[in-house]
């Protein structure tokens, strides 16, 4: 084979070469951007994720706090009536004890 010949297959080889490299080159950077862009998209949508579930417990939390304050004003309301119901109960022992006290003091003052 002439010598020119060799020297223009060479060159051929070498641009086919740089070809391939820029091509492959080039098909990374695509790899890379649109592995960029689907990382970017995974963190948009755990972020997203991550807000429904925290919105979602704070929703529970309020509904158990919720339902701790009912719990807790319905005892309150039954203790109120229990204690009610003992004062109804004592009042006329109370009245005629304060009474009796009265016309105690006032028999001893003269």
């Amino acid at each position: 084979m002439p010598r020119p010949e060799v020297l223009d297959r060479v060159k051929d080889a070498e641009q086919e070469a740089d070809e391939i490299v820029a091509e492959a080159e080039e098909d990374a950077e695509e790899t890379i951007a649109e592995a960029r862009e689907r990382a970017d998209e995974i963190r948009e949508r755990a972020r997203e994720e991550a807000d429904a579930e925290a919105e979602e417990r704070l929703e529970d939390a309020r509904e158990e706090i919720e339902a701790e304050r009912e719990r807790i004003l319905d005892e309150g309301a039954e203790e109120r009536e229990a204690l009610e119901a003992r004062a109804e109960e004592r009042e006329e022992a109370v009245v005629e004890y304060v009474v009796t006290q009265f016309e105690e003091a006032v028999h001893a003052q003269t």
